[in-house]
């Protein structure tokens, strides 16, 4: 009979890291909409990063700008018709005007925390066979199981270019983020499935 080897803590816990890292996603935690809008899709989107270094922005920026493309209507991103840094009202103005907008998307990211979680998971003993139905478990055994993850909490705003009239906004949390280039597609998603139900950018086609 060959002897039971128990796999190492230190095996357990990547095992379980590996798991807990495909888990990456974006939730819509919470959001606000204008009653009073009962208009059409718009026509043109402005999208506009706020903060967060130059390469990042530019990244969301177009990644987000090809997915309104993907549902049939027109977007730019910002970072065609503004400087680099903070832009001014005026600079933002002349944004809008220059790309021909009547919708601006505004995303700012406000705040990443690292969470520490134990837990104990539980694990089968070794083999008894022989022992009756029961007989193949030895018991369970509690291992801790670490997890260390980040939140990201990123606020989106969009703006109706007549009277700048903000229509909708909403707070996001991605779960365990790697890259902006690698989260940025689901957020996307989330965030115009959101804005699709309030009939400001069209479903999804086919």
């Amino acid at each position: 009979m060959r002897a039971f080897r128990w796999p190492s803590l230190a095996m357990l816990l990547l095992m379980m890291v590996a798991l807990v890292a495909g888990c990456a996603s974006t939730t819509l935690r919470d959001s606000w909409s204008d009653a009073s809008y009962a208009g059409s899709p718009f026509r043109k989107w402005i999208v506009v990063g706020v903060g967060g270094d130059t390469v990042a922005k530019r990244t969301f920026e177009d990644i987000m700008v090809a997915k309104i493309r993907a549902r049939g209507v027109d977007a730019v991103p910002g970072y065609q018709y503004l400087p680099q840094g903070r832009a001014n009202e005026s600079q933002l103005d002349g944004a809008v005007a220059a790309a021909g907008a009547d919708a601006m998307m505004m995303v700012r990211l406000r705040r990443v925390q690292t969470r520490t979680e134990v837990t104990q998971a539980m694990v089968p003993g070794p083999r008894y066979p022989g022992f009756g139905w029961y007989g193949v478990y030895g018991g369970w055994y509690a291992v801790p199981e670490v997890r260390q993850y980040d939140i990201a909490t990123v606020e989106t705003t969009v703006y109706a270019v007549a009277g700048k009239k903000l229509v909708w906004s909403g707070v996001t949390e991605t779960f365990d983020p790697r890259s902006v280039a690698q989260e940025a597609p689901g957020f996307s998603d989330v965030i115009l499935g959101a804005l699709a139900q309030r009939r400001m950018v069209p479903e999804v086609k086919g």
